[in-house]
């Protein structure tokens, strides 16, 4: 989530007579009192460490997620010649990202854009201008705040590992020159316009502050339903379709060289979840454990239930579809985790995980694209799904905690109802698909034509490893 940046105001005299002056200085000094005892009934902004040490925390978990679970997840999808090739693409896209980010992402994200704040932030903190050590992020209890290096950190290691889930896409055949590249178009002009758009809110209320395009719909994200996973499998469709199928699609035999690796790559991935959804709450409190055993039981849900459709479907239930299971879990949870109850969770697990699998499994299959590791398949439709039930069970009806109204910081005050909060949500899912999939479609253009996008096909059949890197994964 984001945090407010209470906004500055100035009051600019020009000349004037002593007689207009007059009245403006008589009510100033009738006012005088009144404001200071508001200033001293009003909290003092305080870094708390409990909630200072749970971001830090939260922040290694998720970079966790990325080196090694994203790389380890992803590298046993692939075939035994392609595991170093993805595992540094998802590295590299991370160490880039992390610069980027400090040199003008988190500006872009987190800071007024002027006339253009419904779409993305301005240059006022290009290069971390004017954060140091002093300065404070407040967080959702009026008066507590985080160090706001903290919450750059944090929010560091989400730009980190959005990019390399889409690599997953259209592993096998693309170059890492291209990948890197597109990583910081994308980034650019997709990522930090999302995140500003979804989180960003700069005034002491929602209500009263500039606030991004689909916060300004009053549609809610908790930890990065939006963002991070629409966002990535929406780009990740596009540039499957744009890249083009693997050498030998449909005839070779491309099935995942290790089920061991992909396995610790989910339980990792599950691991560091815990930071990156309870983290979102930015506090060390009841709601980052709300978030906590939500990303338990959701995720257990959606194993669960993959399973049990593929038992119907398949005779047998794989590790492959309950490692699938568990990140769609994951993904779907991300949207609602402090906002739904644990029993809302259980049920948006057992319901994400038969939609992800009819995609991964006969959409796919339908429409001939090669979406390597289903990126699409589970976070697009994952992401959706999440989104649009997040305005189901934040209902306190049933078991969720409600919407924070940030003028009051209370969770319960600002519920509008369930139609209004879908339609919110639905509003938001659909500006995130057209924002990625247009947006994601033209910077896929501009990296083909300016170092292409595919390795040659002797490349492709000799494996990225050696091909561009010079390694290989494993020596006999």
């Amino acid at each position: 989530m984001s945090f407010s940046k209470l906004n500055s105001h100035f009051v600019r005299l020009g000349a004037a007579s002593a007689a207009l002056l007059a009245p403006v200085v008589a009510f100033a000094q009738e006012a005088a009192p009144a404001a200071a005892e508001a200033v001293a009934a009003a909290p003092a902004m305080t870094v708390d460490k409990g909630d200072t040490t749970w971001m830090l925390v939260s922040s290694a978990l998720v970079l966790l997620m990325t080196v090694p679970g994203l790389a380890l997840f992803y590298g046993g999808l692939v075939r035994t010649k392609n595991m170093l090739s993805v595992a540094m693409q998802v590295l590299m896209i991370a160490a880039v990202a992390m610069l980027i980010w400090v040199a003008y992402g988190y500006s872009l994200a987190f800071t007024d854009g002027g006339s253009l704040n419904s779409f993305v932030g301005g240059f006022s903190k290009m290069f971390l201008a004017g954060v140091d050590v002093t300065t404070m992020a407040e967080s959702f209890s009026k008066g507590v705040a985080i160090p706001e290096l903290t919450f750059v950190i944090f929010q560091m290691t989400f730009a980190a590992i959005t990019p390399g889930l889409i690599v997953g896409a259209f592993a096998e055949r693309i170059k890492f020159s291209a990948v890197i590249l597109f990583t910081i178009l994308w980034l650019t002009f997709i990522y930090f316009p999302m995140a500003h758009m979804v989180w960003f809110w700069g005034g002491p209320s929602a209500y009263d502050g500039p606030t991004g395009l689909i916060f300004g719909f009053g549609a809610i994200d908790f930890a990065g339903g939006t963002v991070v996973h629409i966002n990535a499998g929406i780009a990740g469709l596009v540039g499957a379709i744009m890249v083009g199928k693997r050498t030998g699609f449909g005839k070779d035999m491309m099935a995942p060289h290790s089920m061991t690796l992909t396995m610790v790559g989910a339980a990792l991935l599950w691991v560091g979840w815990f930071g990156f959804n309870a983290g979102s709450n930015l506090e060390s409190n009841a709601y980052a454990a709300l978030a906590m055993i939500n990303t338990f039981v959701a995720t257990a849900a959606a194993i669960v239930s993959w399973s049990i459709v593929e038992t119907f479907t398949r005779g047998k239930a794989s590790m492959l579809g309950a490692a699938s299971g568990a990140v769609a879990g994951l993904v779907v949870i991300t949207p609602a985790a402090g906002f739904a109850g644990p029993m809302g969770a259980i049920v948006m697990g057992l319901i994400v995980s038969p939609l992800c699998y009819f995609f991964v499994s006969t959409v796919k299959n339908k429409f001939g694209y090669d979406d390597t590791a289903d990126v699409f398949g589970v976070h697009g439709i994952g992401g959706i799904v999440g989104a649009l039930l997040t305005g189901v069970f934040v209902n306190p009806a049933l078991g969720g905690a409600g919407i924070v109204d940030y003028s009051t910081a209370d969770f319960a005050a600002g519920y509008a109802g369930t139609a209004t909060q879908v339609w919110a949500q639905l509003k938001g899912v659909i500006v995130t698909v057209l924002w990625s999939g247009i947006g994601s479609a033209i910077l896929f253009k501009i990296t083909d034509v300016i170092v292409g996008l595919r390795v040659p096909v002797e490349a492709e059949r000799e494996g990225l490893d050696l091909a561009s890197h010079g390694e290989a994964a494993y020596h006999n």
